[in-house]
């Protein structure tokens, strides 16, 4: 029995479809090229797609696009949502002639619905509209389900790249926690272990230790106590700053003469620390002085643990309605890759240096600074140093 061959004109015009449909990453790019590739052989002027909203298991609008004869017309003029749940429901292909009364030609609307299909089940539909006609003929509609089949292609590569997205996030937090509990339990118990170590050395009956040694024992005792403090004191911030939990209390403050005082307490327990300072004449602002204290002991913190024996360079200068602070030091720097992640909670830069942090002062830093409806953020380069930016509005917004 003699088969005749398919159109070669037909074969090119698919191709051209199916090109349109694959050839772009971006998926509302790949839609409107076979959108605008389609309508050389297929009439239509609107057209929209539907999405099944899981929760609700109504359809939603996820895109609509209009370039024919309707195009100026209102975006609810004829969208199809009506023959749209028709579609829906009955689960099949479905076409709507306008009504016998329709006296304009957008009135005049021939409809054309075709179910999304994911495997068995539906998971949105397509509606093409046509102001005026012409009617809906058998070769239309085989052509529109062709098409239909790959928009749905179209749109379940978005909601697999969407659900990849989620996944890679949600994977990325829940390695972020395990870090986080594995760094605080040892941050933790470093700590603890010279505070038991020494004290217990302290109390053993069976020697007797000189007034220097005791000394030297004690403080040590004192300054991991402290450091214990310490981290406790940054983990519960962390938390309350997340919950949006903190009250501001917002003053009138001057923020040279806080950067100064900072300095000052700093200087006192790290003597050979140098800090260059450059305060140009600027106006009060309104801010919570213990918090921004905060931030700023938090920097030179983070400066003198991981560019140690650099000098430190703090600029404040007045920009356009804000003060605009920069924070320099001339360490090692911080690679390119990491600085996307520099304010995350938990977070610490791979390497060496992760070994003296637990991850949550640049958070803390950057929750205050948003509170106060300012900005905080980074550059580096590696041999180079380290700066960080402050953007703090010269006007409370708070």
């Amino acid at each position: 029995m003699h088969k005749e061959a398919l159109d070669p004109r037909t074969l090119a015009y698919l191709q051209t479809l199916v090109q349109a449909a694959s050839m772009n990453s971006d998926w509302k790019v790949a839609l409107d090229k076979l959108l605008v590739a389609l309508r050389a052989e297929f009439v239509f002027d609107n057209a929209a797609i539907y999405m099944v909203d899981q929760a609700s298991s109504n359809l939603e609008i996820a895109h609509a696009r209009a370039v024919g004869r309707g195009k100026a017309a209102e975006a609810d003029a004829a969208w199809g949502e009506s023959l749209a749940n028709q579609v829906l429901a009955k689960e099949c292909v479905l076409a709507q002639d306008p009504l016998e009364d329709a006296n304009d030609r957008i009135s005049q609307a021939y409809l054309l619905g075709l179910p999304l299909y994911n495997g068995a089940k539906i998971f949105g539909v397509m509606v093409f509209v046509r102001f005026g006609g012409p009617v809906y003929e058998e070769a239309h509609i085989t052509l529109a389900v062709v098409v239909g089949s790959l928009v749905a292609a179209l749109l379940l590569r978005k909601l697999y790249e969407k659900t990849h997205e989620q996944l890679s996030v949600l994977q990325q937090k829940v390695q972020l926690q395990d870090d986080f509990v594995a760094t605080i339990s040892h941050e933790l118990r470093t700590p603890l272990g010279f505070i038991k170590g020494y004290s217990t050395t302290l109390l053993r009956a069976d020697t007797t230790w000189d007034e220097e040694t005791k000394q030297e024992f004690l403080t040590i005792i004192d300054e991991e106590a402290d450091r214990l403090a310490e981290l406790i004191d940054n983990i519960l911030e962390s938390a309350k700053l997340q919950s949006r939990s903190v009250q501001l209390n917002v003053q009138p403050v001057r923020l040279d003469a806080l950067i100064r005082d900072v300095v000052v307490r700093v200087r006192t327990r790290h003597k050979s620390l140098e800090v260059e300072l450059y305060l140009e004449p600027i106006p009060l602002i309104q801010c919570d002085n213990v918090r921004i204290t905060q931030v700023f002991d938090n920097l030179f913190s983070n400066a003198i643990k991981y560019a140690s024996g650099s000098k430190i360079t703090v600029k404040v200068k007045e920009n356009k309605g804000s003060l605009l602070v920069t924070f320099s030091d001339r360490g090692p720097g911080i690679p390119k890759a990491y600085l996307p992640y520099i304010f995350e909670r938990f977070y610490r830069v791979p390497g060496e240096r992760t070994s003296k942090g637990s991850g949550l002062g640049l958070y803390i830093c950057n929750q205050i600074i948003m509170a106060h409806h300012g900005k905080i953020w980074v550059e580096s380069e590696l041999k180079k140093g380290t700066t960080f930016y402050i953007q703090l509005p010269i006007k409370s917004a708070i």
